[in-house]
């Protein structure tokens, strides 16, 4: 009996376009904390370098475009009166296989050593897991909060750890009855706070900073006042070099 191959090409055709789709990208084992004990400030500091992310209004930039170094006594002292933190924690080979090729097969479990598959087995915690995420917020502890520095590492993201740290932030808010919740953002972090129930204030509110009129500045001051649309804002003396269109490249 003759055998048909005139369907050998479609089916071929077939199995390669699936084998081109993008692979998608699980999200690795991790574990979320809410203990300030669990946190780190160096490890901390290193993953705001290694997001390029500062916590400061105003940051200093290099030449490459890279924010200045968190000051360690400084965020020492945010965390010390911080309301709620929480810090996630990863494997480090959960990390590297992040890092690696999208073009690289992915690797089987009959691949891995022993010693892999039981690394991989043992639950992530604070001391065996490296910081890859973080977010705090500032309370009364009665009435209001806002939510800060939430922050997820480069090759991690897209895999909704943000979403989880500030859905956790929430959860502790709203426990204490703290329901009234802001997120001071930038533009570009706009949509990933709406992706996470926040929106424009029902009382039609806006976010004001702390101004000073140039006519009333002391001229022995080495403050500087600088324009950011119809706001004028003060500029620690430490931030000369800061301009709005490097603030708006960092963020």
């Amino acid at each position: 009996m003759a055998i048909a191959t005139h369907n050998v090409p479609s089916i071929s055709l077939q199995i390669s376009s699936i084998a081109s789709k993008p692979q998608k990208r699980f999200r690795p084992p991790i574990f979320i904390s809410t203990n300030p004990s669990h946190i780190n400030p160096l490890h901390l500091r290193d993953l705001f370098s290694s997001s390029n992310l500062s916590c400061h209004r105003f940051p200093n930039l290099d030449s490459e475009g890279r924010v200045e170094p968190v000051d360690l006594n400084k965020l020492q002292i945010a965390l010390s009166h911080s309301s709620v933190v929480v810090s996630v924690f990863c494997k480090p080979v959960s990390i590297s296989y992040e890092n690696c090729p999208k073009d690289e097969p992915i690797i089987q479990k009959s691949e891995l050593g022993f010693g892999e598959l039981f690394e991989r087995a043992i639950p992530v915690t604070e001391s065996n897991g490296t910081l890859v995420g973080f977010g705090r917020a500032v309370s009364d502890n009665g009435l209001t909060a806002s939510i800060h520095d939430v922050v997820v590492l480069p090759s991690l993201r897209g895999l909704g750890i943000g979403r989880m740290i500030v859905k956790r932030i929430l959860r502790v808010l709203t426990s204490r009855d703290i329901y009234d919740i802001a997120a001071l953002c930038s533009e570009k972090e706009r949509w990933f706070f709406e992706a996470c129930g926040f929106g424009d204030d029902i009382l039609g509110s806006t976010t004001m900073m702390y101004t000073r009129n140039p006519s009333s500045c002391d001229t022995k001051s080495d403050q500087m006042v600088t324009c950011a649309g119809r706001m004028l804002l003060l500029v620690p003396p430490s931030r000369k070099n800061f301009s709005l269109k490097s603030m708006s490249t960092s963020e």
